[in-house]
C-alpha cells in the first residue's frame, strides 16, 4: 500500500504548512492533493512571524512554499525550517522560476520544486520525498537498480546491532556481514584468516572457549571486548553453533555477533543507579503506574519496614503504610494520575505511623511522576523525621520554657512583694511555659512540713488535697514525697512517666487526672532549701537536660529574688528600727517627732523630747560582757515600752541611750512629775543579767516645744546637750536652756582652735618640781601641759584638757608631750646638768587604745638614757577601769625602764588585790588629802594609812598640792617620801625649770630645808 496512503487510513491525515500569501493558491495546493488521494491537515502563513510560531508549536510532515511572498521568500523560509530543525521535506511551488534559481534552490536543500502550472507532479513529489525520509538513504526513487539496492541493504544493515560470520573447520574466520565492517571501520581482510584469539580483545582467557569450540559444541552470548582503532569502549556479544557437512562432518561454525555495549553500560548505570540508591539514607521506592507494583527499592525502604528487597517488591504499594498508603489500590491509581497530569504536584506529606515492630515515628514522603523508557514511573521518597519532629518539640518547649523563664525574670526584677511574686511566677509557669499546674510551697522547718502558698491551674479540690496531703504525715519533709526528697538532696526531682514510676507516691493518681511528667525544683538559699517550685505538664518524657537546666536556673533566680526581698524587708526594717530592741531608731523616731510637732503646733499645746543614758552601762558590757549588755537594753526596752504604753513613742537612739516623746503637755510641772516618777521607778526595777539583779540609773535631758526648738532636730539636739550637762554635773535629769546652748557653740569652737593649736605648736610644757622630804634634793619633774594661745596668752588646763579628751585630741596632745618631755630631758643631758626624772599624765584614750604601748616604745627609742627619764602618771580610776589591760599594758611598759606612778590615789575604788598585782613603782597621795590634813587629825589619819599601804608595797609615796608648813613638817611625820607643791615651786617653762633647779650654782640653793 502506498505509505501516503497507509498514513491517512491508519495514522490520520497528513500535517501540511503551507507558506502562500494567495489562499486561492493554497487551495489549488490540497486540491491537487486530494486529486491523489492525500488527505491532510494544513496551516497557512505569509509571513516570518507568522512561520516562526507555525515551527514552534506544531509537529509537521511536510513544509510546500511560495517562491515569493511580501517579506519573505522560499530560501528565506526554507533556512527558518532547517534552523528549526526539521529534517522533513522542503517543495518549493512557484508561478515563474528560472533554471539558475531552481539550481541554487536545488543545492540549497530544497527537494523539489513544482511549477504552478504543473500541480499535477505536486503530490508524486510530496510521496516521493516523504519516502526518501522514511528510508533516510533513498534519494532517487525511480532509480532500482543494484546501487540502489544495495544502500538500501546497507541501511538496513546499519540499523541492526546484529552481524553474520562462518568459520572453517580450524576456527578461523572465512565470512563476515557489513554490519561488523562498517560498525567498527573493520577491513575484511583484518578478520579473514585468523582465530578469534588471535584478534586484539582485552581481558580475555580463551582456554575455556577453545575446549568448547574443540568439543563441537554450540555457545551462546560470549561477551567480548574488542579494541577498536579510536579508542573508544566496545563490547559484543558472540553466539554459534557448529557446521556439519552432508556426511556428518565438522565443516566449522556460524553465528551472529551482537554489539551490546549499549546494553552494558545500561547494567552499569543500573547498577550504580541501585548503589547510589542504597546510599541514600532516605527510603526511595519506585512504581510502574502501568502494573502498579515497586520496580525497586533501595536498602533504607527495606530497613525502614524491616523487610528484605523481596518482600518489599512483592508488596502492594497501597499496603507498605497501611491506611496511611492511600486506601485501595484505585485512589492509590488516581492519587498518581494526578501526579502525572500536575494537578496536586509534589506536596510533601508529613504523618505518625506506627509501625508492627516499635515506636511510633514520624514519616515525610515525597512524590512525583517521571517518565522513564516510554513508562511512567512514581518515584516515592520516605525520610524518617521522627529525630527532627522531636527537635522541633523539644525546641518548641525550650521556647516556650525561654518564655516562662523570661516572664518570671521579669518578675524577679519588677515585684517588691512576695506573694505578688509566687501567685504572678504560677501564673506565668501555666500561661506561657506550657505546664497544666504549678504552684510553690515554703518549708516550715519548725514543724518539718511544706506549706503551698501559691499556685496557677489547680482547682480548689486539688489545692485542697495538695495542702492536706502536705499537712499529713505523708507530706512531712522526712517522707517519700518528690517535693521532700528535692528538700533534703537540695536537687531537682523528675519523674518523666508518673504512670509507671514506682518511686512517685501518687503517680497513678497523677497520671488519671492526665498528668503524666512532674519536676520539683528546691528554691536554695545559701545552700538550704527553703521551699520548693513543682511543675505538671500532660506530656510523657517532657524534662531534658535542657529543659532542666533552665528550669533549674529559674528556680535560682526566684529563690535570690526571695533572700533579696528577705534582705530587703531586713533592710527597711534596719533603716528605721533598732535591730537589738525593736524599737524605732532616730531617724523614725525624728520623724514621729516631727508628726507630733506639727499636730502640737495646730493644737497649742507642748511637747517634750527626753533622752535617757544608762549609767554604768559601759562597765556592765565590759565587765560582764557583751551578750550581758545586750540583755540588759532589751530589758531597758521592754520596761520602757510597758511604762509608756505606747512603743510608738520611744527610740533607741545610741549605744545606751534611749529617746521618747510626750505628744502633748498641759504644763511644765506635769513634765516633772514625769521625770521624777519614771526615774524613781526605774531605779527601783531590777534587771536580770547572769543570774543577778542590777538596778540601774538614768540620765535625762528634757527639750520642750516650741520653747526648746521649732523643729524635730533642734528639739533633739537640745535634748541630747541637757543630757550631757546632767552627766556632767551629776544631776539625775535637766531641762534644756538658752545658756547651755550658748556654752556648746563655745565648746565647739574652742575645739576647732584646738585643732589649730596642735598644727601652730601653741602648746607647751611646764615643769613643778618634786623633792625629798628628808634630804630635800630635787628628785624629779611633773610635766604640765599649757595652751599659749594667741593674744591671750596661757590658757589653764581645766579649760581645754576635758575637750580635748571628748574630741580625742588627746591622743595627738598626749603624744607630743611625751617627745617634748623626753627630748628636754635628753636635752639636760646634754648640756651635762644633773636632769631628773619627768612625770608626763596620760590619759584613758592613750591607756585603752591599741597601740599605746608601741608609741611608748617608739618615743624613747631615740635615745637609750630615755627610758630612765620618763615616768607615766596614770590616775587610780584609769587604771581600775580595765584592770586587766592596764595590767598588761603596764607590765610592757615598766619592761622597757619607763617608771610607773598612780595619781590621785585614793580617789578611786582600788581593789588591794588589783594593787599588789600593778607594775607601779609610787603612788601620789591627792591633794584633797593633803587638805584635809589641816581640817583634823582624820585627814592625817587617811595620809597615814595610804603611806603606810605604799611603804608595804614597796612603793615610794608622793604628796601633791603641799602649800604649808605645817603640811611640810606633817608628812615628814607620817614619813612621805617626796612632795611637789606651791611652797617649794610653781611649774614654769623648762628653760627657767632648767636655769632655777638644774644648774650647779643654783641646785643646792634650791633644796628644801630638812
Amino acid at each position: 500500500m502506498d505509505p501516503l496512503r497507509d498514513k491517512t487510513i491508519k495514522g490520520g491525515p497528513l500535517h501540511l504548512l503551507l507558506i502562500e500569501d494567495s489562499e486561492d493558491d493554497a487551495e489549488l495546493l490540497l486540491y491537487a492533493l486530494r486529486r491523489a488521494g492525500i488527505e491532510a491537515t494544513h496551516r497557512r502563513v505569509q509571513t516570518r512571524p507568522e512561520l516562526q510560531a507555525a515551527l514552534a508549536d506544531t509537529c509537521w510532515d511536510a513544509v510546500i512554499s511560495d517562491f515569493k511572498l511580501p517579506g519573505l521568500n522560499g530560501l528565506d523560509a526554507l533556512a527558518m525550517v532547517r534552523a528549526a530543525g526539521l529534517d522533513i521535506p522542503f517543495l518549493l511551488v512557484s508561478g515563474t522560476i528560472g533554471e539558475e534559481v531552481a539550481a541554487a534552490a536545488m543545492k540549497a536543500g530544497v527537494n523539489d520544486y513544482i511549477m504552478k502550472s504543473s500541480l499535477a507532479r505536486l503530490a508524486p513529489a510530496l510521496q516521493r520525498e516523504l519516502k526518501d525520509a522514511q528510508l533516510r538513504t533513498a534519494h532517487h526513487a525511480s532509480e532500482r537498480d543494484l546501487i540502489a539496492s544495495e544502500q538500501r541493504y546497507r541501511a538496513l544493515t546499519a540499523l541492526s546491532s546484529d552481524w553474520y560470520w562462518e568459520q572453517d573447520q580450524n576456527f578461523r574466520f572465512t565470512m563476515l556481514s557489513f554490519g561488523l565492517r562498517d560498525k567498527y571501520s573493520e577491513s575484511f581482510a583484518a578478520y579473514v584468516g585468523k582465530t578469534r584469539w588471535e584478534l586484539p580483545y582485552q581481558h580475555m582467557d580463551w582456554s575455556e572457549h577453545r575446549r568448547v569450540l574443540e568439543a563441537h559444541l554450540p555457545f551462546y552470548d560470549l561477551e567480548l571486548q574488542p579494541l577498536t582503532q579510536d579508542g573508544a569502549l566496545v563490547y559484543i556479544s558472540i553466539s554459534g553453533e557448529p557446521k556439519f557437512d552432508a556426511e556428518g562432518k565438522f565443516d566449522g561454525y556460524r553465528g551472529i555477533g551482537r554489539d551490546i555495549t549499549e546494553r552494558v553500560r545500561r547494567v552499569d548505570e543500573l547498577r550504580r543507579f541501585h548503589t547510589a540508591m542504597d546510599a541514600i539514607s532516605d527510603a526511595i521506592f519506585l512504581v510502574d503506574r502501568s502494573s502498579m507494583r515497586f520496580v525497586h527499592v533501595n536498602d533504607a525502604a527495606c530497613r525502614l519496614r524491616s523487610m528484605t528487597r523481596a518482600q518489599l517488591l512483592a508488596l502492594e504499594p497501597w499496603k507498605v503504610w497501611g491506611s496511611l498508603s492511600g486506601g485501595t489500590c484505585a485512589e492509590l491509581e488516581h492519587t498518581y494520575d494526578n501526579l502525572i497530569a500536575g494537578v496536586d504536584g509534589s506536596v510533601p506529606l508529613e504523618f505518625l505511623w506506627q509501625s508492627d515492630e516499635g515506636a511510633p515515628r514520624w514519616l515525610d514522603i515525597r512524590r512525583h511522576a517521571q517518565w522513564l523508557r516510554g513508562l511512567w514511573t512514581i518515584v516515592i521518597l520516605v525520610r524518617d523525621i521522627t529525630e527532627r519532629k522531636e527537635a522541633e518539640n523539644k525546641l518548641r518547649r525550650l521556647n516556650r520554657i525561654y518564655a516562662m523563664v523570661s516572664g518570671i525574670n521579669a518578675l524577679v526584677v519588677r515585684v517588691r512583694d512576695r506573694d505578688e511574686l509566687f501567685r504572678d511566677a504560677c501564673r506565668v509557669a501555666v500561661e506561657q511555659g506550657e505546664f497544666e499546674k504549678a504552684w510553690i510551697g515554703l518549708v516550715d522547718a519548725g514543724e518539718d512540713k511544706l506549706l503551698p502558698i501559691a499556685s496557677a491551674g489547680l482547682d480548689q479540690k486539688s489545692l485542697v488535697a495538695i495542702k492536706g496531703l502536705f499537712a499529713s504525715g505523708a507530706g512531712a519533709l522526712q517522707g517519700r514525697t518528690l517535693a521532700a526528697r528535692a528538700v533534703r538532696d537540695k536537687a531537682p526531682v523528675v519523674s518523666n512517666d508518673l504512670q509507671n514510676d514506682q518511686e512517685v507516691v501518687f503517680g497513678k493518681t497523677y497520671a488519671a487526672a492526665g498528668i503524666h511528667s512532674l519536676a520539683v525544683f528546691p528554691l536554695l538559699v545559701a545552700d538550704q532549701a527553703i521551699g520548693v517550685l513543682v511543675l505538671h505538664t500532660s506530656k510523657r518524657e517532657f524534662f531534658d537536660q535542657q529543659g532542666l537546666k533552665l528550669l533549674s536556673e529559674l528556680a535560682g533566680n526566684i529563690a535570690f529574688a526571695l533572700d533579696s526581698l528577705d534582705k530587703q524587708e531586713r533592710l527597711d526594717y534596719l533603716a528605721y528600727y533598732d535591730a537589738l530592741t525593736g524599737l524605732a531608731n532616730r531617724r523614725l523616731f525624728l520623724d514621729r517627732v516631727a508628726q507630733y510637732q506639727r499636730s502640737a503646733a495646730s493644737g497649742k499645746h507642748q511637747l517634750a523630747v527626753f533622752v535617757m543614758d544608762l549609767e554604768r552601762f559601759r562597765g556592765i558590757n565590759d565587765s560582764l560582757g557583751r551578750p550581758a549588755g545586750d540583755s540588759l537594753l532589751r530589758q531597758v526596752a521592754q520596761w520602757l515600752t510597758s511604762f509608756a504604753g505606747d512603743a510608738n513613742l520611744l527610740a533607741r537612739v545610741g549605744a545606751d541611750q534611749f529617746a521618747a516623746v510626750l505628744p502633748e503637755l498641759s504644763k511644765d510641772g506635769d513634765v516633772v512629775r514625769l521625770v521624777e516618777n519614771t526615774i524613781a521607778t526605774f531605779l527601783n526595777h531590777p534587771f536580770s543579767l547572769n543570774d543577778a539583779d542590777y538596778r540601774i540609773a538614768p540620765k535625762v535631758g528634757v527639750a520642750l516645744f516650741p520653747d526648746d526648738g521649732g523643729d524635730a532636730d533642734t528639739l533633739f539636739k537640745h535634748a541630747e546637750a541637757a543630757l550631757k550637762k546632767a552627766k556632767a554635773s551629776g544631776d539625775r535629769y535637766l531641762f534644756y536652756a538658752e545658756k547651755m546652748s550658748e556654752t556648746l557653740s563655745g565648746r565647739l569652737g574652742l575645739e576647732n582652735q584646738l585643732r589649730q593649736a596642735l598644727e601652730n605648736e601653741e602648746f607647751v610644757l611646764h615643769y613643778q618640781p618634786k623633792f625629798d622630804l628628808v634630804s630635800g634634793v630635787l628628785t624629779g619633774a611633773e610635766a604640765l601641759m599649757r595652751w599659749n594661745r594667741p593674744r591671750l596668752g596661757l590658757v589653764p588646763p581645766g579649760q581645754f584638757i576635758p575637750i580635748l579628751e571628748q574630741t580625742g585630741l588627746i591622743r595627738e596632745v598626749g603624744r607630743w608631750a611625751l617627745r617634748k618631755a623626753i627630748g628636754e630631758y635628753l636635752q639636760w643631758l646634754g648640756k651635762g646638768l644633773p636632769a631628773v626624772p619627768i612625770a608626763v599624765n596620760v590619759s584613758p584614750l592613750q591607756l585603752r587604745h591599741r597601740s599605746f604601748v608601741a608609741e611608748i616604745s617608739q618615743a624613747i627609742s631615740i635615745d637609750a638614757r630615755a627610758a630612765a627619764g620618763l615616768e607615766l602618771e596614770l590616775t587610780e580610776s584609769l587604771v581600775m577601769a580595765d584592770v586587766n589591760h592596764s595590767i598588761a599594758s603596764l607590765r610592757s611598759i615598766r619592761a622597757m625602764g619607763v617608771r610607773i606612778a598612780i595619781d590621785d590615789f585614793g580617789t578611786g575604788f582600788s581593789s588591794l588585790s588589783y594593787l599588789s598585782k600593778l607594775p607601779v613603782d609610787t603612788l601620789k597621795v591627792d591633794r584633797s588629802f593633803v587638805i584635809d590634813m589641816d581640817a583634823g587629825a582624820d585627814g592625817a589619819t587617811l595620809v597615814s594609812v595610804i603611806i603606810n599601804l605604799a611603804h608595804a608595797l614597796k612603793l615610794k609615796v608622793v604628796a601633791e598640792g603641799v602649800e604649808t608648813e605645817q603640811q611640810l613638817q606633817q608628812l615628814r611625820a607620817l614619813n612621805c617620801d617626796e612632795m611637789q607643791g606651791f611652797l617649794f615651786g610653781r611649774p614654769v617653762p623648762g628653760e627657767i625649770f632648767e636655769s632655777k633647779y638644774l644648774t650647779p650654782s643654783r641646785s643646792q640653793a634650791n633644796q628644801i630645808p630638812a
